[in-house]
């Protein structure tokens, strides 16, 4: 679909959503209206999202070991979500769902896989917030991470509403900090320091380089930054050990503290940044992480050993999906403010069109979270979803305070009352037979069929299925 045409259909499905009044659960109607007040200038949008970053991996979620005063400080000034959710429990399917403002049923990615064909990559009619930004007149970029679509495919950046793109394309490419390239738009990027043969270019420190560079351009305009660098994810590299360097930890401990130390001093470059032009008070700035944290034990006691969730990255425990979420708005969040209203990855999309005055396309999940921001009284999804294909098929939905989990299509529902239990310790599904029966219900049309990713039995066969559904309870368990 040619970029025209993706405006028209845009403009088509505002229209459309007009005159039906409503676009999915919510209607996008532009802060102006929300806020009751006017602007003279758009706000900037900044959605920064760290990777493999755990609930309680920054101090103002608990974290003890390691200081992130800088990420802490968006707390201070901003709102801190405790009930936030990722799209999904691995990178690809999460990122999916930011974008495009669908749930696991129905984004095109619905998990991590290699090559580039259908499934894995976002085809032209997939609309990203890139674009409803875009057509309401913000500059877009996007530096560090992407993982959905190489540069020959439809799912690139800059065919996927992006003006400006710099870092890694390809998530397994995204796993090395020292590379040999990475990628300006659609342009390799080869990468010539070296030492001895071994890469001396930190692709952090070269992202951030981007990432300044690029507010500087655009400061004279709106603009919408998804700043998605690939701290802390495995594996652990970093230039030097910084204050952790004296630190009576193992090697690896030091590594990772290390890295969270330079990625919070990122985030307070970006800061001094826009202090400097003159934009911190006109600029929503959303910080998370993509998905839950990895596996625990071993070196991660020394950091997680409070961590309150159950499992971790990839599964369909809380500890999969459940991710620290801070927004700063100047003068419209309410600084140092701590909220439990529910919501996900999916619903970034309305509220960035909201934020901008923008309209939203048809097909979404996601409900605008402006309200919740500015302290007013807020709509709640009746579900959220979420599906799992990591050693076989599995899905978890939360409703209310209910969090329903199944793995494949034939085992009983657990159930959870994560009010109570956020640990997820005791299934109550035999004690509380009519809401399992409600969260079936939905189960029944939560998702559209995916070729490649299908709903099927947890395994193939029996004799693996045991111990599919034995080591994920394992890991469930830790």
């Amino acid at each position: 679909m040619t970029t025209i045409n993706r405006r028209r259909f845009l403009q088509t499905a505002s229209r459309a959503a007009l005159a039906a009044g409503a676009v999915g659960p919510a209607l996008c109607t532009g802060w102006a209206t929300a806020a009751g007040t006017s602007r003279s200038r758009q706000p900037n949008i900044i959605f920064i999202m760290a990777d493999d970053l755990g609930y309680t991996d920054i101090g103002a979620y608990g974290q003890k070991m390691i200081a992130t005063p800088n990420i802490d400080r968006l707390a201070a000034e901003g709102m801190k979500f405790t009930q936030c959710y990722a799209g999904g429990a691995v990178c690809a399917p999460s990122r999916s769902c930011l974008m495009t403002g669908q749930h696991l049923g129905h984004t095109r990615i619905r998990w991590n896989a290699d090559g580039y064909r259908e499934g894995r990559i976002l085809l032209p009619e997939d609309i990203t917030v890139a674009e409803v930004l875009k057509e309401a007149g913000y500059v877009t970029g996007a530096v560090g991470k992407w993982g959905l679509g190489e540069p020959d495919t439809t799912g690139h950046p800059n065919r996927q509403g992006f003006d400006f793109w710099f870092g890694y394309l390809d998530q397994v490419h995204a796993h090395e900090y020292y590379t040999d390239h990475l990628w300006r738009n659609e342009e390799k990027v080869v990468l010539s320091g070296n030492l001895n043969g071994k890469q001396t270019e930190y692709s952090n420190d070269l992202m951030n380089k981007e990432v300044l560079e690029f507010v500087r351009r655009v400061k004279d305009k709106p603009f919408f930054l998804y700043h998605t660098f690939t701290i802390p994810h495995a594996k652990f590299q970093v230039p030097d050990l910084g204050p952790y360097a004296d630190k009576p930890w193992t090697e690896t401990q030091k590594i990772f503290a290390a890295m969270m130390h330079r990625y919070d001093g990122y985030i307070g470059d970006l800061l001094a940044l826009l202090r400097e032009l003159g934009l911190e008070e006109n600029t929503v700035i959303f910080f998370t992480s993509d998905n839950g944290a990895p596996s625990r034990g071993g070196d991660w006691d020394l950091f997680r050993r409070d961590y309150p969730f159950r499992a971790q990255k990839g599964s369909p425990y809380e500890g999969g999906t459940r991710v620290p979420m801070i927004v700063r708005w100047p003068g419209k969040v309410k600084a140092g403010a701590v909220s439990d209203q529910v919501w996900a990855f999916w619903d970034f999309l309305p509220t960035a069109a909201e934020i901008a005055g923008a309209k939203c396309p048809p097909n979404i999940d996601g409900i605008s979270m402006v309200p919740a921001l500015l302290g007013q009284p807020q709509q709640s999804h009746d579900f959220l979803y979420w599906e799992t294909h990591q050693g076989g098929f599995a899905q978890a939905v939360r409703m209310g305070d209910w969090k329903g989990v199944r793995f494949g299509l034939k085992e009983p529902l657990e159930l959870y009352n994560l009010k109570e239990d956020p640990a997820e310790t005791k299934n109550v599904a035999a004690e509380q037979r009519d809401i399992v029966a409600k969260i079936e219900r939905y189960l029944d049309s939560a998702r559209t069929e995916s070729a490649a990713w299908p709903a099927q039995d947890f395994r193939q066969t029996k004799k693996t299925a045991g111990k599919a559904k034995s080591k994920a309870k394992k890991e469930g368990d830790k």
